[in-house]
């Protein structure tokens, strides 16, 4: 077994799209619409095969502003892994350079992760690690 996908709800998935194809090399696929739901949704796919599925539906409540972003039970971070500690530094200055926000790293954490923690334009924390 294997983890197929994880989804996250969006207030303006283009938005996201454009942020995980140009900063983690995602590709996108072609946005879905469902009229009668009111639902949209876009799956990105990334080189190892996993998937990302961002959705939008105008029924779904933003968790309340907070700085720093607070965390909630349930979903805490998504973690993509480059190839060396040189490219999470390169990235991490490429996307704070870019006006992204950055909450930490990049570091060695306790448990031997070297890791920086940004957010995406949604304030869902990423984790760009080894």
């Amino acid at each position: 077994m294997h983890i197929e996908h994880v989804a996250l709800w969006a207030r303006d998935i283009e938005q996201l799209k454009n942020f995980y194809v140009k900063y983690f090399d995602a590709q996108a696929g072609v946005r879905y619409e469902n009229p009668a739901k009111r639902f949209q949704s876009c799956f990105l796919s990334f080189a190892n095969g996993a998937r990302l599925e961002l959705m939008q539906r105008p029924d779904i409540f933003d968790r309340p502003p907070a700085f720093p972003p607070q965390q909630f039970i349930g979903y805490a971070h998504l973690a993509i892994a480059t190839g060396s500690e040189a490219q999470v530094d390169a990235l991490t200055a490429r996307l704070v350079a870019d006006g992204i926000t950055r909450l930490d790293g990049p570091r060695r954490t306790g448990d031997g992760y070297y890791e920086s923690v940004v957010l995406d334009p949604e304030g869902n924390r990423i984790e760009i690690t080894v």
